[in-house]
């Protein structure tokens, strides 16, 4: 490759640049240019990279084919990126919409404060063998209103329902409750129990990610939900 009379040829140290419009955009930047199914984009890129190589230095195939190799695998890459950018939404949707299904329904989900309302609350107690289990029910303040010792087979979500009322028979007002349970086996040993709560899915938060299911005043995602109760 020879230079036009009286013009130096124009030397690309390292890199090579890409062709840019009239405006000054690369065509990398161009809408709807397609790098891999494109040929002309590749022979533009090309014949630039001709015109502004060294020519006492000269590329040689090897390396021109590694960068038609690059071009192609980033094109490769941003549909891949907007592959998952539309999987995310369906995603998201179909959260929303399995999230929507749960209003109105009662759900079961891990924690111990559930409320008292019309003199009754109900918890689920999981153990994993027979246990006597003593529990503790304490209000909003930290004060201890019910307490109790039972023996409980072994199994999961086994409904513990209280009706409000103390020890000395005092009824405590509707409100927040928290259970504090504990357990051992027969030989005395402790025994891990878990609480969960039941509530009645009263709204879902669609402007956050994962949906937020309100299930007595405090907020719950989908996959937190254990069971739904009929």
């Amino acid at each position: 490759m020879t230079a036009a009379s009286g013009v130096a040829p124009h030397v690309v140290s390292g890199t090579t640049p890409l062709p840019t419009s009239s405006s000054g955009s690369s065509l990398s930047s161009t809408t709807g240019a397609s790098l891999a199914g494109n040929f002309q984009t590749f022979l533009t890129l090309l014949t630039t990279q001709l015109q502004n190589q060294d020519p006492l230095s000269p590329l040689d195939t090897n390396q021109f084919t590694q960068q038609l190799v690059q071009f192609a695998s980033v094109e490769q890459q941003l549909k891949t990126n907007d592959q998952l950018t539309t999987l995310v939404s369906l995603q998201q949707a179909a959260q929303s919409t399995q999230a929507l299904g749960f209003v109105g329904k009662t759900a079961v989900v891990d924690g111990s404060t559930a409320s008292v309302t019309n003199a009754s609350a109900t918890w689920d107690l999981s153990v994993p063998t027979n246990s006597n289990v003593n529990i503790s029910i304490t209000n909003s303040t930290g004060q201890t209103v019910f307490t109790g010792s039972y023996a409980v087979n072994a199994g999961n979500n086994q409904a513990f329902t209280w009706n409000g009322k103390g020890n000395d028979g005092t009824q405590w007002p509707d409100g927040k409750y928290k259970l504090t349970a504990t357990a051992a086996d027969s030989a005395g040993n402790p025994v891990a129990v878990s609480t969960q709560i039941q509530g009645v899915v009263n709204s879902v938060d669609l402007t956050q990610s994962p949906p937020l299911l309100s299930i007595n005043g405090q907020t719950y995602t989908v996959s937190q939900i254990k069971s739904i109760v009929n």
